[in-house]
């Protein structure tokens, strides 16, 4: 395999959805080399209680999709996509929301659905250091496990809609009570690989030394 840029990567692996292969397969060897890299991120105490749910069969993504669906009427059904954002940025927002529509509506259809678990739940009323350190044992690997998708050739998007349809996902997947489901990535070939590095704002807009910095005029930043 040719070596990849990790600049290039890292800045143009982008959520994607609409631009997912539908049609084309994924080889499991593929998802197993990604999910070898995925295993070298750091966890919390070196605990390394992260589990990966790969699900293939198509009744199973059928009822992952049907959870995922829910969800998204929960959060979004409802909603202005555009409501409280400012006007220059109504145009994306829309094309983020009609992109996760999308995928809302064609869940199912994706080769290879990823969930991606931690041993363990947070009990009721842990403080925020508890929840930032447990969750922290599975998102670097999860982005590692999308970084290497997209340095071959493979698109992928970080969801957890699903979530609030747990339960029933857990009896489809028989993930036991004692495990968290943390995050749903649906994963696919991409239709092209011309990604390229969203925009943002200026780093020296976001990046405070030394301590916050409040913008003039305002509350919050």
């Amino acid at each position: 395999m040719e070596p990849v840029d990790f600049d290039e990567v890292a800045t143009t692996t982008r959520a994607v959805r609409k631009r997912l292969d539908l049609e084309r397969p994924v080889e499991p060897d593929v998802i197993n080399e990604c999910l070898e890299i995925a295993l070298q991120a750091p966890t919390g105490s070196n605990s390394q209680g992260w589990r990966f749910v790969v699900v293939t069969d198509q009744a199973k993504r059928s009822g992952l999709a049907e959870c995922y669906r829910a969800g998204w009427r929960k959060a979004y059904g409802s909603t202005d996509p555009t409501a409280g954002v400012p006007a220059d940025k109504a145009a994306q927002q829309e094309r983020v929301h009609s992109s996760a529509d999308y995928l809302a509506n064609n869940l199912e259809r994706v080769p290879v659905l990823v969930v991606a678990c931690l041993l363990g739940r947070v009990p009721e009323g842990t403080p925020t250091a508890g929840w930032a350190g447990f969750l922290g044992s599975i998102v670097p690997a999860v982005w590692s496990f999308q970084l290497a998708l997209r340095s071959r050739g493979l698109g992928s998007v970080y969801t957890t809609l699903h979530l609030y349809q747990e339960r029933e996902a857990a009896e489809l997947l028989g993930i036991p009570d004692t495990v968290t489901q943390v995050a749903l990535i649906p994963v696919a070939y991409t239709k092209g690989t011309d990604f390229k590095p969203a925009v943002r704002r200026p780093v020296d807009e976001v990046t405070y030394w030394n301590g916050w910095k409040q913008a003039a005029g305002s509350s919050s930043d």
